[in-house]
Parts: C-alpha cells; sequence; structure tokens
C-alpha cells in the first residue's frame, strides 16, 4: 500500500513529555463509582457535522489485523462504551471496544515490539465525503489504550473485499500521522484534506485498544447514481443533505431527522426542550443535496407520543440571503398526530436549496423526506463538486 503525506491539523493538546514518562497520557486505575466521572471529554466544532462512519448509514468495519481481547465491529457502535469491572471472558478482560494483545518483539534479548510495529484495523464509510475531524475515543481504555494512533484514507470505487483493499495498487493518504492519544478520553484530530474518501485505515502504535470512532464530514454523493434513480430525497444524509442550524438541540442532533431508513425509537429523531414563551417555535434548517425540484414531502413522527410537535409548516428557499432569497412557505402550519407518517403531494412542484421546518410550539420529528430530483443547474453543481475531489 501507497501512503502519502496529507495536510493534518490537530485541535488536540500534545502532551510533550511523553517520551520522558511513558505513562503521561495515563488515566487513574478505575476507583468505583461512575466509570466516566474522571472521563476527558472534548469540544470539537466538527462534532456537529454527519458521523461519516455511522452504522445507520451502512458503515462497517471491514477487516482487522487482530481483535484478541475486543472484536472490531465495537468501533462503530452508536452507544458510548460501557464498563463493568467485573466483566472477564477466557481471554480475560472484556472490554466495549476494539482491542489487540500485546505485541512482543524477536526474542529475549529484545522483548519490546519494532518501532513500526502497529494493529490496524480498515473502515468502510457509510457515506463517502469530505471528512473534516475524526474522534479516536479511548474511553476505559486507561493503561491498556495505543501510545499513538495513525489514520488514513482512501477512496476506492464499488464495494472492494478485504483483499483488494490490502492489495498495493490501493492508494493510502495519511490524515493522521503517529501522534500521541490520552487513556480514557476523546481524542479529537481536524482534518484539513479536500478530497473525497470511502474507506480509513486506523493504526495503533504498537497495539492496545480503542473504544470509539468517529469521522465526521460532508457527504459527496455521487452524481451519475441520483442521475439514474430519477427522484430521490433530496435532503437525505446519503444525498449530501445537511443539517445547518436549529433553535435546539437540548436532547439530540437534529440530522437524525435526515436519516436513511426509519427511527426506532424516541431518542432516534429530533426532539427539543417544552418550550415555555408564547409566540415563540422551534425550527431546525438544512441544505439540500443540491437545487430540486421538490414534489412530496413526507414527515414521520415514529415513536414521539406525548412529545410529539403538535404542528409544523415547512418553507423552502431558492439561494442564499447574499442573493436575495426568501423564505416561502412550502406547507402551511398543519397539524400532526402523534407517532404517525404524514405524506404531503404538494400542489405544484418548488425549486429549492434550503428548507426550514417550524415545530409549533415545540416537541419531536423523527424523519423528514423531500422527494424530488435535482434541477439542470442544481445536477451541474453536483459533478463540478464531484469532479474537484475525486480527480
Amino acid at each position: 500500500m501507497t501512503f502519502v503525506t496529507g495536510l493534518t491539523a490537530q485541535n488536540q493538546d500534545q502532551d510533550q513529555d511523553q517520551d520522558q514518562d511513558p505513562h503521561a497520557n495515563d488515566a487513574a486505575p478505575y476507583g468505583g463509582g461512575d466509570p466516566y466521572a474522571d472521563y476527558r471529554a472534548g469540544d470539537f466544532p466538527f462534532a456537529e457535522l454527519v458521523d461519516l462512519a455511522d452504522r445507520r448509514l451502512g458503515a462497517g468495519v471491514v477487516a482487522a489485523n487482530d481483535e484478541f481481547f475486543a472484536e472490531r465491529e465495537n468501533l462503530l457502535v452508536r452507544e458510548r462504551a460501557v464498563f463493568d469491572p467485573e466483566h472477564f471472558g477466557h481471554k480475560g478482560k472484556v472490554m466495549d471496544g476494539w482491542e489487540t494483545r500485546r505485541r512482543r518483539g524477536t526474542d529475549a534479548g529484545d522483548p519490546f515490539p519494532a518501532p513500526e510495529d502497529h494493529d490496524w484495523a480498515i473502515i468502510r464509510l457509510g457515506a463517502p465525503g469530505v471528512i473534516r475531524g475524526i474522534v479516536v475515543d479511548t474511553a476505559h481504555f486507561r493503561g491498556n489504550y495505543p501510545r499513538r494512533v495513525s489514520v488514513q484514507a482512501a477512496s476506492v470505487a464499488g464495494t472492494p473485499s478485504p483483499e483488494r483493499l490490502l492489495s498495493d495498487d490501493v492508494r493510502w493518504e495519511e490524515l493522521v500521522p503517529p501522534t500521541p492519544v490520552r487513556g480514557h478520553a476523546a481524542n479529537g484530530f481536524e482534518i484539513g484534506v479536500e478530497r473525497r474518501f470511502t474507506h480509513l485505515r486506523l493504526c495503533q502504535h504498537p497495539d492496545g485498544g480503542v473504544a470509539r470512532l468517529r469521522v465526521h464530514g460532508e457527504v459527496v454523493p455521487d452524481p451519475e447514481w441520483l442521475g439514474l434513480l430519477g427522484t430521490v430525497d433530496l435532503v437525505s444524509v446519503l444525498n449530501g443533505g445537511a443539517y445547518e442550524d436549529a433553535s435546539d438541540r437540548f436532547y439530540s442532533s437534529p440530522t437524525q431527522i435526515i436519516l436513511p431508513g426509519t427511527s426506532h425509537k424516541m431518542d432516534d429523531g429530533w426532539e427539543n426542550r417544552r418550550r415555555r414563551v408564547r409566540g415563540t417555535n422551534d425550527w431546525v434548517r438544512f441544505r439540500l443535496a443540491a437545487q430540486g425540484v421538490v414534489r412530496a414531502v413526507e414527515i414521520d413522527t415514529a415513536y414521539l407520543k406525548g412529545n410529539s410537535a403538535g404542528w409544523i409548516a415547512l418553507h423552502g428557499r431558492d439561494g442564499g440571503p447574499e442573493d436575495g432569497a426568501e423564505w416561502f412557505e412550502i406547507i402551511p402550519r398543519t397539524r400532526l398526530q402523534p407517532d404517525t407518517l404524514h405524506r404531503f403531494a404538494l400542489p405544484e412542484p418548488v425549486v429549492a436549496t434550503h428548507v426550514r421546518l417550524d415545530a409549533f410550539p415545540d416537541g419531536g420529528i423523527a424523519r423528514m423526506r423531500l422527494h424530488g430530483s435535482p434541477t439542470d443547474e442544481g445536477a451541474a453543481a453536483l459533478r463540478a463538486r464531484w469532479t474537484g475531489l475525486t480527480a
């Protein structure tokens, strides 16, 4: 495999004394009580973007060289890692993450692994796109996390096998060079490489455990595929739709409204706090995959029973404020039913680049679909972006 160094900017404090003190980034041994009490969280601006490695988008860990203590698939579990101090198995402590065995040297005279030794896992992104930030979470790995991690990315068309991804002709670009990480912590890396990627390779130097991996960025859909489909969901994350802003993100991210599939439980959508100020309402704004013609809308309140939005309204805009574009009504204020899929056939198709969903006065929405197709101008913009990021 070929590795090409890319631009990397890290927003993580790196302990300059780690070479002198190899345990400088350890967390204290678990002392009982809340296992997250001493967890070192991170505030990463890029975390507002969609997780391209979300299992709900079709992501998967397709291969790893070692998963002796804990399976590679744990890397992409949506929930926070759990820790049970009493849970042991035949191979040792059961950990909620990906953990490899301890590497050894060649003989008794050289018991440590060679400097270049490392473990790796290959991740297929559920939605290929431009990566803006990566979080390598070592929750509960206090003295058994990797000393350093590195991340490479590749763009391989189709559905390549692990053997294909490991072949010598695949070009891997380095997003994160071998960098120290902290144990029991969220380790964030800001990425500045303007390319569309389909796969990642996470490396542990030399070995250890990682609880979770998050890969935040912007989806870049294949314009040829969207053209073949004809009618598509113009706001879907998978097709390049994106959440831009919202009045409230208290319980969950508005991005979940535009995820594929149906909601599976109450928090698998957007729910806000109870609004107490009369004359106000909650809202969320989305950017469509491209300028498109919207012909039908679906609003789903699945699993939201006593807390669904009472009424909604939908407005559109063709262009940005800098273009003088103004909001226009797509669906007037309309009563919603709890735990129900609502379908709206628009009397006339509308052209838009953005939509704003209003909830009156507050409440949850599980999913929203905007069925239509890109305009000629929108399709041309998609092709131009695709060419610029894949050439």
